[in-house]
Order: structure tokens, then C-alpha cells, then sequence
């Protein structure tokens, strides 16, 4: 339809051609024509559909149209590699911030979460050496040296991974 509009010769026989392909699109979505700017969104398809060669007079500004047009400009992705691959980018990123943190509880709570994020991201990667002293040695390296938690005043949270939750309901009750 909307190549047959572009074909036709006459701009007064184009705007009516124009006008049935709008109430054409409209009646393919009713519950839509509740929205605020249906029309408007119409007519920038339309604008689209033609590749903006449809020359009729639009009773809306059709830049919207012409702003889908454009491909938006790619994103920066990070190049670098963590240190320890397994710990993943936030984590490091969060040790990052740890050794640049006061001394102080907010710093301590911190600390606390990272650990026991570290030693879940060990579990779930499948590492036999998923020890805590593993986590200890690891967040230390990542500080640069500036926090280092004590293995025997420090607890982890209890962890139950993914693995043990889809066998216990497995398991059924006699």
C-alpha cells in the first residue's frame, strides 16, 4: 500500500491514499487507540515504512521518525581482564573500593559481603579449593594488602548453592 502511495502522481490523491493506510494501520490495533499520541506514532510509521520518500503533507512533525532512522553509536566495552577470572569484574571493582575506604564499620560491613560473595562465586565455579582461607588470602591480594580479615573472628554466611536446593526437592517425603 504504502509503495502504491509513493507511486502516485497526484500529492492530493497521495494525502487521501496516505489518510486510508493510516485508518488501515488503526484498525489493525484497537485497544491501542486509547493511548495518548496513537496518531502520532501512525504517521511516523507511515514516514518509516516509506523511507521518508512518501511526500505529503504530515499533521504531525515526523523527526521522531527520522531519530528511529538513526543506529545508535556502539557502547565502549571494558577491555581488561580481572585479576582472579573467577571473582569476576565487580568484585575486583569492589576490592577497589575497600582499600580505598576509612577504617570503620561501613568499611568492616564491606568487607563482610565481598568475602562471602567470593566465597559463593568459588562454590558455584566448582573449585575443589574453595576453602576460606582461599577467600582470606584472595581478598588480601585484591586490597593490595590493606584488608585482611581474621579467619578466627570472621564467619561466613551459611551457603546453599543452587545444586542443593534442586536435590532436596527431588527427594520425595514418605
Amino acid at each position: 500500500m504504502v509503495e502504491t502511495a509513493i507511486n502516485i502522481e497526484d500529492r492530493q490523491q497521495r494525502q487521501v491514499a496516505a489518510g486510508k493506510i493510516i485508518r488501515t494501520m488503526a484498525a489493525m490495533f484497537p485497544k491501542d487507540q486509547q493511548t495518548a499520541n496513537f496518531k502520532h506514532k501512525l504517521w511516523n510509521h507511515l514516514a518509516y515504512i516509506s523511507g521518508f520518500r512518501l511526500d505529503i503533507d504530515y499533521p504531525f512533525n515526523i523527526e521522531e521518525a527520522k531519530a528511529m532512522d538513526k543506529k545508535p553509536e556502539p557502547l565502549p566495552y571494558p577491555q581488561g581482564r580481572p585479576k582472579i577470572r573467577h571473582y569476576g569484574k565487580l568484585v575486583e571493582e569492589s576490592c577497589a573500593i575497600l582499600s580505598d575506604m576509612p577504617e570503620g564499620t561501613e568499611r568492616d560491613e564491606l568487607a563482610r559481603q565481598t568475602a562471602n560473595q567470593m566465597r559463593r562465586m568459588l562454590l558455584e565455579y566448582g573449585h575443589s579449593n574453595a576453602r576460606e582461607e582461599t577467600v582470606f588470602s584472595d581478598l588480601y591480594r585484591l586490597t593490595n594488602g590493606k584488608i585482611q580479615l581474621n579467619p578466627s573472628m570472621f564467619r561466613f554466611d551459611r551457603t546453599v548453592m543452587a545444586m542443593e536446593k534442586q536435590t532436596k526437592k527431588k527427594k520425595k517425603k514418605n
